[in-house]
């Protein structure tokens, strides 16, 4: 794994960067309407929330589930906690590879806005994949860190230890309790996100299922993920 101080992309850890395709097998990047034109360098999870934050949607209901209901300030704020939790507990450096594992929740999507605040590289995976099934993409995306629903850690748990990626600095976190081992809500809900070059990805998605080999899929930093 290639670790330096890269003032020009932001990463300290480069790989995703080093191990995109070639200039000229990427696609054509148009961003050419005015909701398009970003600065040079961001946070997508920023420009996603925190900006909401500044605008004054903080009591407006960002996240609805048949069980919960949370603010934009409550996944500002959990977000923030997680970063600290990433950066400053676990030792994430920019440009490290998180796994999420996890049923679509709203704890997920502050897991997954935490990681972008970090500077770190989510890996996103459906939590019905298996041992089998993950170890691959650990083994792909040389993942450091997992941010892990406790009901789902039996078959994460197998997966690491074969693999030996995050060399025990995993976390794991569901979305009524604090992460085993890290209490999230003793971390501070205030944190400055990591402005970064914003070409450079900011997720991989594995692509194809197993057993065959998966493929991941690099999204930009620029790009946000929205659901209705």
């Amino acid at each position: 794994m290639r670790m330096n101080v890269n003032h020009h992309t932001s990463h300290v850890d480069t790989f995703v960067r080093d191990n995109l395709p070639p200039p000229e097998q990427m696609p054509d990047f148009l961003f050419t309407t005015g909701e398009l034109q970003y600065p040079g360098r961001l946070n997508s999870a920023a420009e996603v929330l925190d900006k909401k934050i500044a605008q004054g949607y903080g009591a407006k209901n960002a996240l609805l589930t048949p069980n919960e209901t949370w603010s934009y300030r409550d996944l500002y704020e959990k977000s923030n906690r997680i970063a600290h939790v990433l950066v400053e507990d676990l030792g994430l450096v920019p440009g490290n590879r998180v796994l999420l594992r996890a049923p679509n929740n709203p704890m997920l999507v502050a897991c997954w806005f935490g990681v972008i605040k970090a500077g770190g590289v989510a890996v996103a995976t459906m939590p019905l994949l298996r041992k089998r099934d993950l170890e691959p993409i650990i083994n792909k995306a040389q993942v450091q860190f997992a941010l892990c629903d406790e009901r789902l850690m039996g078959e994460l748990s197998g997966a690491l230890e074969t693999t030996g990626s995050c060399s025990g600095s995993c976390s794991s976190t569901a979305p009524e309790r604090p992460a085993r081992g890290r209490n999230w809500s003793n971390s501070w809900p205030q944190r400055k996100p990591l402005s970064i070059r914003s070409r450079l990805p900011a997720t991989t998605l594995p692509l194809s299922p197993s057993p065959a080999a998966p493929r991941a899929s690099p999204k930009a930093r620029c790009i946000s993920i929205g659901t209705s």
